[in-house]
């Protein structure tokens, strides 16, 4: 019988390699490198219907925020959270003045999300997004969910900055 087992395992085909991960498909416990500093995904909050994740980076005791959205071309941003407050998610400004940059709506969406891991929401629910950029191409980042906001201030990322290093 070993004999028979023996050229079954010569005759059989090898397993494919595994395919690689891409930024969207990472999640905790995998390792990237963005603009060469390493970083492990801690946690992640993606939306379906954008094809777009905020993955949250953790690098010693900083946390980092990279967002990717695939459209035409994906594309890259890294954000550190900021302290900021406004009061109503109806009453979003177009323009937001902060630390002189003036910032101008670039885009605003909602939709659902789904979590895991460690993110600044315990839990997915309904998100709303406001997207700005300065005329200095800063960005600006503001979310709504469970009926708080949090800001996030970035810049873009170039796809040649982004790395994965290692994937579960």
């Amino acid at each position: 019988m070993s004999v028979w087992k023996r050229i079954k395992g010569i005759l059989a085909k090898p397993e494919p390699p595994k395919a690689e991960k891409t930024m969207l498909q990472l999640g905790p416990g995998d390792i990237c490198e963005v603009s060469l500093i390493t970083y492990e995904v801690v946690g992640r909050v993606q939306n379906r219907a954008r094809n777009a994740v905020v993955l949250t980076l953790q690098d010693g005791s900083s946390f980092r925020y990279l967002h990717v959205e695939e459209r035409e071309i994906t594309r890259y941003a890294l954000y550190i959270p900021i302290d900021g407050r406004l009061d109503a998610p109806d009453e979003v400004p177009t323009i937001l003045e902060l630390d002189d940059h003036v910032y101008h709506l670039e885009e605003e969406y909602g939709g659902m999300v789904q979590t895991v891991g460690r993110t600044p929401y315990g839990q997915g629910g309904e998100q709303l997004v406001w997207q700005y950029q300065s005329d200095d191409n800063k960005l600006l980042r503001v979310e709504w969910q469970d009926r708080r906001f949090n800001l996030y201030e970035g810049e873009s990322i170039l796809p040649a900055d982004i790395k994965v290093i290692r994937s579960n």
